[in-house]
């Protein structure tokens, strides 16, 4: 059967990555077929009905960050920035193993001085602490970066970070941004994170949390952009990218698609079972892909028959679960309790009620309203593949670009110099877009 041209553009999968892609290019004139292989949009980054409570459900709280300029330019353009709320300045409440509550609350103060002015009332903190963190003001803003072959505990040891900041601040910050402890995962990518939330405006490490549900918050106004604007968004619809030669066809079920350029935005585990025929020119990529290791997330949603919690969120240094989210304080109409253990791999193996037993007592030893409350209802949420790792040593990511004219590739698992984060998505996703409607795709 001959391949069939409808579209300007085709893009394979319908996470961030696809959808941002798929809006940039609508926004830039293109007819655009988006081809996702679930029931729904979103991703690694969507929403779930709970069975019994009617509830969505996030798949894993999602946090973002004043500096995801993107993700918000992203928002904006599918008409969905107030579908998020962002914090005036950075503001965390944690909560130590002892149930001893502390803030950390950041002036309006150019960056990085609101972190150190926040640190010096932060009472978690002694002064040799707070003296400590103000060496970390230079390496932070460094142009050259942390080296890729050096661990995030060395590189931060080798700045003399006292233990204190490693447990209240950097292990936190590490393993919710990197997905990995901090002896485990490359230093240079947790620098450019630190770059960029602590540089410029104290804005760009406000914290900024989903005011809907994922799905609603961008999956389903990206979709209706992109039909608006002529395209098609079809679920339930897996694609293969066949190779032939130069010809790019894509098969999905029994219909074929040719156009000037399709991007594939699908992680990087399903990279060799999405494009297949003549390969060769993208062996290089294709081969690290494959050798690129996983790490885990595991979320554990839990409704209590009474209120526990004050706070959006809490950091809990020192547990196996590191963050407490009220999505009752986040979402209207929400009402459970998230639970993350990022860096999860010790617990991918334990059973559902092994994992609720433990969420529930580190929250029982860290918050006395838990000791009175009950659980009606629990979830688990287990993510093997939620993100890619940046241990030294891991294959290089790929460009945007492939050695073939008309295929891209978008996803948070590209070379943005980020970690699996939503923005790092969402550039990928952005510059496949510009680069196909730079090569000339429009109609």
């Amino acid at each position: 059967m001959a391949a069939v041209s409808r579209f300007d553009a085709i893009v394979v999968g319908g996470g961030c990555a696809g959808l941002s892609a798929a809006v940039r290019l609508a926004g830039g004139g293109a007819k655009v077929l988006v081809l996702e292989a679930r029931s729904r949009l979103g991703g690694r980054a969507t929403t779930f009905q709970d069975r019994v409570t009617g509830e969505p459900v996030d798949n894993g709280q999602h946090v973002l960050l004043g500096c995801y300029r993107e993700t918000l330019a992203f928002l904006s353009a599918i008409g969905a920035r107030d579908r998020v709320r962002a914090q005036p300045n950075l503001s965390v409440t944690m909560i130590d193993e002892a149930g001893t509550r502390t803030e950390l609350t950041c002036p309006p103060w150019p960056a990085p001085w609101h972190l150190l002015a926040g640190a010096c009332r932060w009472s978690a903190l002694g002064w040799s602490d707070r003296l400590a963190l103000l060496r970390m003001a230079a390496p932070i803003r460094a142009e050259a970066g942390a080296p890729s072959n050096e661990t995030v505990q060395s590189w931060l040891a080798a700045h003399g970070q006292t233990e204190r900041l490693l447990r209240f601040l950097w292990e936190p910050l590490v393993l919710a941004a990197m997905n990995q402890p901090m002896d485990a995962v490359s230093a240079a990518p947790f620098q450019r994170v630190l770059a960029e939330m602590f540089t410029g405006s104290s804005e760009n490490s406000a914290v900024v949390l989903p005011a809907r549900p994922l799905i609603e918050m961008y999956a389903e106004p990206a979709r209706e952009y992109i039909t608006r604007a002529g395209g098609d968004v079809r679920l339930s619809t897996p694609a293969t990218v066949n190779v032939q030669g130069r010809r790019i066809v894509v098969t999905a079920g029994r219909e074929t698609f040719e156009s000037s350029a399709t991007i594939v935005a699908v992680p990087w585990v399903k990279l060799d079972t999405t494009i297949t025929g003549e390969t060769a020119p993208l062996a290089s990529t294709l081969a690290a892909a494959a050798a690129t290791k996983p790490s885990p997330i595991v979320t554990v949603n839990l409704w209590y028959d009474a209120p526990i919690f004050d706070r959006p969120f809490v950091g809990l240094p020192g547990r196996t679960a590191q963050w407490l989210f009220d999505t009752a304080a986040i979402v209207p109409g929400m009402t459970h309790l998230s639970i993350v253990s990022s860096g999860a791999t010790a617990l991918l193996t334990e059973t559902n009620d092994a994992i609720v037993a433990m969420a529930d007592a580190e929250l029982r030893a860290s918050i006395h309203a838990a000791r009175n409350a009950r659980i009606v209802k629990s979830t688990v949420i287990r993510q093997p593949h939620a993100t890619f790792s940046l241990a030294p040593g891991q294959p290089p990511r790929p460009a945007t670009a492939t050695a073939l004219p008309r295929l891209w590739l978008a996803g948070d698992w590209i070379e943005t110099g980020l970690p699996a984060t939503i923005e790092s998505a969402v550039r990928s996703g952005h510059a496949a877009a510009d680069r196909a409607l730079s090569s000339g795709t429009s109609s």
